[in-house]
C-alpha cells in the first residue's frame, strides 16, 4: 500500500523541480478539493504556501474586449526575452454544462506553449464573483513555489466588480481599449481606482488617443490610484498606450512594472500589500469553512431555519447563527 506522505513529498519535489506534470496535478487538486479539504490536502497546501512569496505577481483586469489575453501573451514574450520565467493564471467564464473554462486561454496563447519557461493554467469561474475563482490563489502559490519569476493573473472580464485582484497581486494593470464606451461605468465601479498602471490597448486604432487623453485627465483630477493617507513616497499611476500587434509600448510597460516593483520594495508598500493579501485569504478561507459547515448541517435544521425565515418567526441573521452553532 502506497504511503500518502511519500506521494506528497514526491509532488513537492516535482514542483520544486518545475516539473509540468507535478505542477498540473497540484493545480487540479487546488481546483477540485472540498472547501476545507482533507488534512493531507491542508498540510500539502500549507507547505506550498510556506515555499511561496518571492514572485512578482501582476494582475490584469478590465472590461471584456479590452485585449487582456493578448496583453498577457505580449508581456510573457517580453519577460521571456529578458530571461525571466513566467506563470500565467487565466480565468475564463464557466461552461454552463461542464463547468469548465469556455474560452481556454491556452488555445489563444499557442505561441507560448512550447516554451519550458512558461506555464499557463486556464481556470473556470464556477460562479465566483470579483473576477477571481476558488483555487486561484493556491494556483498562484504553486507557480510561486515552483520558482517562476513573474506570475500574470488575468481576471475573467466581468466588468464592474473585479476588485478582488487589488488584494491578490502586488501590481495591478487596468486594461482599457478605445471605443468601448463604458469609461464612466468603470469609474463608478471603482475598477479604475485599483490600477497601479493604466494600459490602453489597441493603440494602432485611430480613436485610441481619446481614451489615453481621458485617462490622463482622470489622473490629474485624482480619480485613480491607490495612494494611502499619509504615505510619504506614493506611486503615481501612469497611462501607457500599447499595441500587442505592433509591439508599441510593451517594452515601456515592462520597464514600468519593474519600477513599480522597485517602489514596492523600497517604500515599504510591498509589506503592506502582502498583509492585505494575507487578510483577504484568511477571510476567504473563513467564508469557505462557514459555507461548508452550513452545507453539512442536518437537513431538518436547515429546513426549520428556512421555514422560520419564510414565516418571519426568526430573522435571517439569527437563523444563520443557529445553523452555525448546531453544525
Amino acid at each position: 500500500m502506497s504511503n500518502p506522505a511519500n506521494k506528497t513529498t514526491e509532488l513537492l519535489d516535482g514542483i520544486k523541480a518545475r516539473n509540468p506534470r507535478s505542477i498540473a496535478r497540484a493545480m487540479s487538486l487546488a481546483e477540485s478539493r472540498a472547501d476545507a479539504g482533507s488534512k493531507g490536502d491542508r498540510d500539502f497546501f500549507a507547505e506550498i504556501y510556506r515555499r511561496a512569496g518571492s514572485a512578482h505577481t501582476i494582475g490584469l483586469t478590465g472590461v471584456p474586449g479590452s485585449g487582456k489575453s493578448t496583453m498577457v501573451q505580449a508581456l510573457a514574450k517580453k519577460f521571456r526575452a529578458l530571461g525571466r520565467t513566467v506563470g500565467i493564471v487565466a480565468i475564463d467564464p464557466s461552461s454552463p454544462f461542464s463547468g469548465g473554462a469556455i474560452l481556454g486561454d491556452r488555445v489563444r496563447m499557442g505561441d507560448l506553449s512550447g516554451d519550458d519557461g512558461v506555464f499557463i493554467r486556464s481556470m473556470a469561474t464556477r460562479g465566483a464573483l470579483g473576477g477571481l475563482t476558488r483555487g486561484c490563489m493556491e494556483t498562484v502559490d504553486i507557480l510561486d513555489a515552483a520558482g517562476f519569476d513573474v506570475i500574470l493573473i488575468e481576471t475573467v472580464g466581468v466588468g464592474q466588480d473585479e476588485v478582488d485582484i487589488a488584494r491578490a497581486a502586488l501590481s495591478v494593470l487596468v486594461v482599457s481599449a478605445p471605443g468601448l464606451g463604458d469609461d464612466i461605468q468603470a469609474i463608478k465601479a471603482g475598477v479604475l481606482e485599483i490600477a497601479d498602471i493604466h494600459v490602453v490597448s489597441k493603440c494602432d486604432r485611430k480613436d485610441s488617443h481619446k481614451t489615453v487623453s481621458e485617462l490622463k485627465g482622470m489622473l490629474t483630477m485624482g480619480l485613480t490610484g491607490r495612494n494611502r493617507p499619509g504615505q510619504k513616497h506614493s506611486w503615481k499611476p501612469e497611462v501607457i498606450p500599447t499595441s500587442a500587434q505592433t509591439g508599441q509600448g510593451i517594452e515601456e510597460l515592462v520597464t514600468m512594472l519593474d519600477q513599480h516593483l522597485k517602489h514596492l520594495n523600497t517604500s515599504g508598500e510591498r509589506a503592506t500589500r502582502q498583509q492585505e493579501i494575507a487578510e483577504m485569504r484568511v477571510l476567504k478561507a473563513a467564508e469557505d469553512i462557514a459555507r461548508q459547515r452550513v452545507a453539512g448541517a442536518q437537513e431538518t435544521a436547515k429546513d426549520n431555519a428556512f421555514k422560520g425565515v419564510n414565516e418571519r418567526t426568526i430573522d435571517p441573521y439569527s437563523a444563520a447563527l443557529e445553523l452555525m452553532k448546531n453544525s
